[in-house]
């Protein structure tokens, strides 16, 4: 499921476009162990004309809500989850590995099958309303997504899969997958992350089976929707949900940290759960939220074909684990080809203890830019992407530092401080002047402000 709307994000100014008719390839029922393969980063993405881009082997026409870069498009296919001795991939199968052996079927096989090929070209219903999510909700704007064109666009959350693995018969499943959002720019925000998502169905006799003299416990009745249910949901249903949910997480989180982690729990809010919660850790003496989850609302598993079941959903993101547990001090390095990196993953089995070891830490420059805004719709999100199209891995962090407002004209001035550092070499003062110039050019350009440099 999808947690922290606000870290979506999308690049209005972008030539580059997409299409009309995307088809998402099948999913799988028949195997418990579904993998993926990764599509070449060169196949990736392939402008052949100025109105159209080819993405995974597909030619899309651009609209007026097309606003992928070339950038984003070239980190699709990439698929880190899936390569061998990468942190992402090992955090993936530490929750694969604990799921399968803690969760068995009634023929013994493992109850959770894994998905982590399914295209991340989704359709805005798959991504927005096989979810519930309302038309005008924040989390469908331009400035936080990657939109293809108007039916289509690279997923936001592998929630996104939700309705169609339940459509075709699944009970109990993990999606994994690169998601795409809009957002600032820091050591801990990269406009592609990884997500996997978990969902479990109960019958009747499968949530109530355990309980003493549960025979006349039922899942649905004709209620109120409150705080702590949906008006479908007998209250005895919702807390045996909610109850598995938070043990099944909290058993996940302890075995991927250890013995004595404490949690605590958030009432929070997502448009396809209710009741929903964030989880926090306590991780060497800090508090961090690690994942959403929640009852999923019963109008989608309604919709999607399981109108005899309830169920729970939740959503976590693979590098906040992964930074954690290994304490990686910058989201970039998970992109990092280099191999004092990449070798202190390479380790004998998924389970062993690393203690990453950070690269040199080379020195930031830092340079400020300030602009007056345009009178016309303007959103932060886009200079942040334009900023990272331009400048790449070369930023650290983008912040906005000072706003002002003219007394006279009513002109609204921005000012961002950039800092450049590279995280495996030095800059020169020389090289960073070159790109900082070429985003105050690409700003008036392309965002319309008027410059202050």
């Amino acid at each position: 499921m999808a947690m922290l709307w606000k870290f979506m994000r999308v690049a209005k100014y972008s030539k580059t476009a997409l299409s009309p008719k995307v088809k998402v390839r099948g999913i799988p029922t028949h195997s418990r162990h579904s993998s993926s393969k990764s599509v070449p980063s060169d196949f990736a993405a392939n402008t052949p004309c100025s109105n159209t881009v080819e993405l995974l082997g597909k030619a899309y026409p651009q609209d007026d809500y097309s606003n992928v870069t070339e950038k984003i498009l070239s980190k699709v296919g990439k698929n880190l989850h899936n390569k061998k001795h990468h942190p992402l991939w090992l955090i993936k199968e530490q929750v694969k590995d604990h799921f399968y052996k803690q969760y068995i079927g009634r023929r013994g096989t493992p109850l959770f099958s894994v998905y982590d090929g399914l295209s991340p070209v989704v359709t805005v219903q798959q991504n927005f309303d096989s979810l519930l999510v309302p038309q005008n909700h924040a989390s469908r704007r331009k400035e936080d997504n990657y939109y293809l064109n108007r039916d289509h666009m690279l997923r936001a959350h592998t929630s996104a899969h939700q309705w169609d693995l339940i459509h075709s018969g699944l009970d109990a499943f993990l999606a994994v997958g690169d998601v795409y959002r809009r957002d600032t720019i820091d050591n801990t925000h990269y406009p592609v992350f990884h997500q996997m998502e978990g969902v479990r169905l109960f019958s009747c006799h499968e949530l109530f089976s355990s309980i003493k003299d549960g025979e006349g416990l039922q899942l649905f009745e004709q209620g109120h929707r409150t705080a702590h249910k949906q008006e479908c949901h007998t209250m005895e249903a919702v807390r045996l949900v909610e109850f598995n949910l938070k043990q099944v997480l909290t058993k996940l989180m302890t075995h991927i940290f250890g013995d004595g982690l404490q949690v605590r729990w958030v009432d929070c809010y997502f448009p396809f759960t209710h009741p929903s919660f964030e989880m926090e850790i306590n991780f060497q003496g800090e508090w961090m939220e690690v994942l959403g989850c929640g009852v999923m609302e019963q109008q989608l598993v309604n919709s999607a074909g399981a109108q005899d079941k309830i169920g729970w959903a939740f959503g976590l993101g693979l590098e906040r684990l992964a930074m954690i547990l290994y304490n990686i001090p910058d989201i970039r390095l998970f992109w990092s080809e280099d191999e004092r990196f990449l070798k202190q993953f390479i380790v004998p089995h998924i389970w062993q203890k690393i203690k990453f070891q950070p690269l040199s830490r080379y020195p930031p420059l830092i340079n400020d830019i300030s602009f007056w805004l345009p009178f016309e719709t303007y959103s932060k999100n886009d200079f942040y992407d334009l900023a990272r199209n331009i400048g790449g891995d070369l930023i650290e962090k983008v912040s906005l530092v000072d706003e002002f407002t003219h007394p006279k004209t009513k002109k609204v001035s921005h000012c961002y401080r950039i800092i450049y550092r590279h995280p495996e070499r030095t800059l020169t003062q020389k090289e960073v002047h070159r790109v900082h110039r070429a985003i105050e050019e690409s700003a008036v350009r392309e965002l319309g402000v008027e410059g202050r440099f």
